[in-house]
């Protein structure tokens, strides 16, 4: 396994070693041993996944707030996503600052988003599943979002199309708007 340091500090990009012969191939897409060589010790307790049908579906900007923050380590197993992760920690001299990757069924890179930091993605291709693991339960009472084009973040999507979005992600604030409780 590989990890690869992010402008973000404590943003990472995973890359998992693929072992293949005439069968196909095997990876290993956590390890706690390998995880913690890096310092990086989170303990996963949820595992996600969302399908989307269409290409140009945006999911997030999302969060969840103090004291059921997530860190999340996200896959893409079908089809091709461009992955964000946004710093909303006051105080960090990443505040407001982004980190992009395209994740895709092929390179099988990962994402570790750790708490404080938004996260969404949006789908390259028709057909995508996307995988991620949480190290806390979802906690509707704690959930948050902000605009996936807020003008003061920036975010470079690489596709020029409308996104497709859910009606709570339409209405998401700008990132200015939002009262977070999480700290540098």
């Amino acid at each position: 396994m590989n990890f690869t340091k992010t402008n973000l500090e404590g943003v990472f990009v995973i890359e998992p070693a693929v072992f293949g012969d005439n069968r196909g191939w095997f990876m290993e897409t956590y390890s706690v041993a390998k995880f913690k060589e890096q310092n990086i010790g989170y303990h996963f307790v949820q595992d996600n996944q969302s399908y989307s049908a269409v290409k140009g579906t945006l999911r997030g900007l999302h969060f969840q707030l103090n004291p059921k923050a997530q860190t999340k380590l996200v896959r893409c197993t079908r089809g091709s996503i461009y992955d964000v992760a946004v710093d909303i920690r006051q105080g960090s001299p990443y505040y407001g600052k982004w980190f992009g990757i395209e994740l895709t069924a092929e390179n099988k890179k990962q994402l570790l988003i750790p708490k404080g930091f938004a996260h969404g993605f949006m789908t390259l291709t028709e057909d995508v599943e996307v995988q991620y693991k949480c190290d806390e339960l979802y906690a509707p009472e704690c959930d948050g979002g902000i605009l996936w084009n807020d003008p003061d973040i920036g975010i470079e999507w690489p596709i020029d199309v409308i996104p497709i979005l859910s009606a709570k992600d339409e209405k998401a604030p700008l990132l200015k708007d939002v009262s977070l409780n999480f700290v540098y």
